[in-house]
C-alpha cells in the first residue's frame, strides 16, 4: 500500500476464492451415430436396348386408302416389300412404353385389328419424321389398341422425357404430334400407341421434352438400319399451298371443323406406305448403348 492508500498493482496479487474460480470445460458427450439408410436406387439414364422388334414396310400403289372392304382382308391386293427395320427398345428407361409398344407388334388373338400389322404410315414430314399407328377404323389401316392393354402412366412421368431426338432412326411415343382423332381421345378404351421415327438428315428439337423416345432403328435391309426409314422419307407426300394454309387458319381460328378434316390429308404420303409384318426378336443379353451416328 502506498502513502495514499492505494493498492499498487505492481505490488499486489488479488487471489480468487473458490466461488470465482473458472467452471470447468463441460464434459464431451458421445453421441451414437444415426442408423444409416441405404441410398437411393439410382435411376437409370443411359439408354440400354433390353428388346428388340421388326417392323416389315410395304408400298401399295393407291393412294391414301387401303383398297379393302374389311379388316380382315389384305391392306393392299398388290403391294411392294420395301424392307424390314429391326428397333432396339429401351426397356431399362422406360419399361411400360417398351412392353405396350411390344404387345401392338405382336397382337392378340385378332392380330389383324389389335396390332400395328396391316396399318399405315400415316404422315411423312420430309426431313423430320414419319408417323404410324394411328388410333380408329382397321378397315382403313387403322390402329385399334386391345382393351386389356395397360394404361401408359409413363405419360406423366417427367423422368421418361430425358432422352431427345437428336439424330435419325429415333423411335418415340408420339404425344405432341399425336395424330388421332378428338373423339377417338375421348373413348374410355383409349391407348397412347401412336409412335413416329425420326429420318434425318438432322435432329428435331421441337420434339423433345413432349414425346417419350423409347428406341432406335438398329438394322435394315442394306445393314445401315436406315435404308428403309431413308426411302419412306423421300415418298412424296400432299403440301397444301399456301393459300389453302391461310384459308385453311382463318377457318381454324372461327371454329369451323371442317379445317381439322383438311388437315388430316396434309403430309399423307402419296403412295401407301405400310407395315406388312411386326414381331419380337429375342435378345439373349442386353446390349450396351448404342452407336449409331
Amino acid at each position: 500500500m502506498n502513502l495514499d492508500g492505494v493498492l499498487s498493482p505492481s505490488t499486489t496479487t488479488l487471489s480468487l476464492s473458490p466461488l470465482h474460480a473458472p467452471l470447468p470445460p463441460p464434459p464431451l458427450h458421445h453421441h451414437h451415430p444415426l442408423p444409416s439408410t441405404p441410398p437411393p436406387t439410382p435411376i437409370p439414364t443411359t439408354p440400354t436396348v433390353t428388346d428388340r422388334v421388326f417392323m416389315d414396310f410395304s408400298l401399295c400403289p393407291n393412294n391414301f386408302l387401303p383398297d379393302r372392304a374389311d379388316a380382315l382382308s389384305p391392306l393392299c391386293s398388290d403391294s411392294n416389300l420395301l424392307g424390314r427395320v429391326v428397333l432396339g427398345l429401351y426397356g431399362n428407361l422406360v419399361p411400360l412404353t417398351v412392353s405396350n409398344f411390344k404387345s401392338m407388334c405382336l397382337g392378340g388373338l385378332n392380330a389383324t385389328s389389335s396390332s400395328y400389322k396391316n396399318t399405315l404410315v400415316h404422315k411423312v414430314f420430309p426431313g423430320q419424321y414419319f408417323l404410324a399407328g394411328r388410333q380408329g377404323r382397321p378397315d382403313k389401316g387403322e390402329v385399334r389398341p386391345p382393351h386389356d392393354l395397360p394404361r401408359n402412366t409413363e405419360t406423366v412421368d417427367a423422368k421418361a422425357f430425358a432422352l431427345t431426338h437428336s439424330r435419325p432412326g429415333v423411335v418415340s411415343l408420339s404425344l405432341s404430334e399425336n395424330d388421332d382423332d378428338d373423339e377417338i381421345k375421348l373413348d374410355p378404351g383409349y391407348r397412347n400407341v401412336e409412335f413416329l421415327i425420326t429420318t434425318g438428315p438432322g435432329p428435331c428439337p421441337q420434339l423433345d421434352n413432349k414425346n417419350i423416345v423409347f428406341g432406335t432403328v438398329l438394322e435394315g435391309s442394306a445393314n445401315d438400319g436406315l435404308d428403309v426409314i431413308t426411302a419412306i422419307a423421300s415418298i412424296p407426300t400432299y403440301q397444301p399451298s399456301e393459300r389453302i394454309r391461310q384459308f385453311n387458319d382463318l377457318a381454324r381460328f372461327f371454329g369451323d371443323e371442317r379445317a381439322q378434316n383438311a388437315r388430316n390429308i396434309w403430309n399423307r404420303p402419296l403412295t401407301s406406305v405400310y407395315i406388312s409384318d411386326c414381331g419380337e426378336l429375342k435378345v439373349t443379353k442386353p446390349s450396351l448403348t448404342p452407336s449409331l451416328p
